[in-house]
């Protein structure tokens, strides 16, 4: 997590100038943001980390020399490691299991708008998940078919894990289960962010979920997200 009153500082990698390009102009124009490096391929993006310690790195699945995928270990054995958050287009599903199961923050659709960019960069930043509501179904459903790495227990006992939470925490529950970050969730239900995060920790524990992913598909295996 960043320091109070500090810029986030974020490194941007992807082999397309154009898309380098446009995610920097959003970014510019937000209110505590720093685009402090740019990468055009994997292993420029880990020397650029090492050298510029960002907060969050924006870093594209598909790239030359080396990937976004290959990219992330290296990025996370740095001190301090920033967020990864994966930039990809939807189709891209199989990836995206292979980096959450990597160890990247979430990922997010490059067609997503401006202020969905900077709320992600804003969440990556504060420890949250970024699960982009564009593909987190998809991703969802193969993971629940058993294409993906994320284990959610037994299926037998997800009513019974469901049981034990309270009707608010159901409520953040079913949330978590369409992507939606801390600040979303806040927004939506009208009640801090502190809040959001006591009763998304009160889930994981209560549940048994190791991460919001784990949540999510609990979320939907019991039907409270469709």
């Amino acid at each position: 997590m960043t320091e109070p009153n500090r810029p986030i500082r974020v490194l941007l990698a992807d082999d397309e100038a154009m898309i380098r390009h446009g995610v920097r102009l959003i970014l510019r124009h937000a209110d505590g943001i720093d685009v402090v490096a740019e990468a055009a391929d994997g292993r420029q993006a880990v020397d650029l980390a090492a050298a510029h310690r960002p907060d969050v790195a924006l870093v594209d699945i598909r790239m030359p020399v080396c990937d976004g995928l290959a990219a992330i270990a290296p990025l996370l054995a740095l001190d301090p490691a920033p967020r990864v958050v994966m930039l990809t287009t939807f189709g891209d599903e199989v990836n995206v299991l292979r980096a959450l199961r990597e160890g990247a923050a979430g990922f997010l659709l490059k067609d997503e708008g401006p202020q969905e960019l900077i709320s992600a960069v804003r969440a990556a930043a504060a420890g949250d998940a970024v699960l982009s509501p564009g593909v987190t179904g998809t991703v969802i459903a193969r993971m629940l078919s058993g294409a993906g790495p994320a284990d959610v227990g037994d299926p037998g006992r997800a009513d019974e894990r469901i049981a034990r939470l309270t009707g608010r925490e159901r409520e953040v529950l079913a949330m978590l289960g369409e992507g939606l970050s801390n600040q979303d969730i806040a927004g939506r239900l009208g009640i801090g962010i502190g809040t959001v995060k006591t009763h998304v920790g009160a889930i994981l524990e209560k549940t048994g979920s190791a991460s919001r992913v784990q949540a999510a598909l609990l979320a939907h295996r019991t039907g409270l997200s469709s």
